[in-house]
């Protein structure tokens, strides 16, 4: 969506601030589906720490300047910012923060998939940020089910996407320090050192149950030996 009203939002205690985006229609709803549902958007924030100079958010407003063309990224990361006044702002304004955000990601639908590969791309290029990434569970709507860009002297230059074992795709973020997934029609973010998926939900479960058993073992060892 592109608009450059932004200046006329009411706002009672005199502050700018950027409109919410419209509601999604049900078949672009993608970006909660794998963003939200899975708790990867909170995942990435926890990874990524520094809540108080890091953004990661997202379906908030991007713009260069007030007034402005805007577009609101799925995903959104921004290292080295005042985080405050982007709630207060209800958005990222390139022009008040001194910089362009780190990150971008778009998660394709039917409705959307066309601009996130044509007209997206020319807009976050513009504004320069350093990465752009896109992902699709079928490959139908960007034609690639993983795809990132990298910005090469002002242009955007295409990621190196390589494939796994068992069809899974791989992209190295260099802002992130992760490697983007695509695995069976899901996003992850796996750390490179590792070669594991950062902290979630999924991964603390068996964590915590792995060392409940551990644990249990010892006991049971130790009612051996005093048995003994």
């Amino acid at each position: 969506m592109t608009t450059s009203d932004a200046t006329k939002i009411p706002n009672p205690e005199g502050r700018f601030r950027l409109p919410d985006p419209p509601e999604r229609e049900p078949d672009d709803m993608t970006s909660a589906e794998h963003l939200s549902e899975t708790g990867l958007h909170h995942h990435l924030k926890q990874f990524l720490g520094h809540p108080e100079t890091t953004i990661v958010s997202g379906e908030k407003y991007l713009t260069a300047r007030r007034g402005g063309d805007m577009r609101y990224p799925d995903l959104l990361v921004a290292f080295g910012v005042d985080v405050a006044a982007y709630r207060e702002t209800n958005g990222y304004v390139v022009a008040e923060q001194g910089k362009p955000p780190d990150l971008v990601l778009e998660i394709a639908s039917e409705g959307t998939g066309h601009i996130d590969v044509g007209e997206k791309r020319k807009f976050y290029q513009g504004l320069g940020i350093p990465e752009y990434w896109r992902f699709d569970a079928s490959g139908e709507y960007h034609g690639a089910r993983l795809a990132g860009d990298r910005l090469v002297n002002g242009r955007y230059q295409p990621i190196e996407i390589a494939e796994l074992p068992g069809g899974v795709l791989q992209g190295y973020s260099a802002v992130l320090n992760l490697n983007w997934r695509w695995t069976e029609g899901r996003l992850g973010c796996y750390d490179p050192a590792t070669g594991l998926h950062i902290a979630s939900f999924e991964t603390e479960r068996v964590r915590a149950d792995t060392a409940e058993a551990r644990v249990r073992e010892l006991e049971a060892e130790l009612r051996r030996v005093r048995d003994d």
